[in-house]
């Protein structure tokens, strides 16, 4: 038997984190939080993950920093961003480092747990949201 998928999510909003983390898990993914992309890049988790979740606006790097480091990292790692933010330039940046998927807040868990299958596959045993 394999282990779980792993995905890391990245945002500085701890209750955001939390509830993120807490639906991957009910879906069958290993999960875990990180309040900074800084925190991430010096993590053990970055060698062991799956894909990242992480948002764009953040203080210190961005969500688009952080897939920029990443693909220097681990050039396959697929990695959504997501933002609540609307304005064009700032998504055409997001779009521009070619993230696996920009999903726009407040999204769904269905959503997320659809970009998830197809990025990576369903978890072992996958619950639908």
């Amino acid at each position: 038997m394999s282990s779980p998928l792993f995905v890391c999510v990245v945002d500085d909003d701890p209750s955001l984190c939390a509830a993120l983390v807490n639906l991957l898990r009910s879906c069958g993914y290993r999960a875990t939080a990180h309040g900074s992309a800084e925190d991430f890049l010096a993590s053990a988790d970055l060698a062991g993950a799956d894909c990242v979740v992480t948002d764009i606006q953040m203080p210190g790097l961005s969500g688009i920093d952080l897939r920029l480091a990443l693909a220097g990292r681990r050039p396959g790692l697929p990695v959504i961003l997501m933002t609540a933010r609307t304005e064009r330039a700032l998504l055409d940046r997001a779009t521009a480092v070619r993230p696996f998927r920009l999903l726009h807040k407040p999204f769904d868990a269905e959503e997320l747990a659809t970009c998830l299958a197809e990025a990576i596959g369903p978890a072992e045993g996958a619950v639908r949201p």
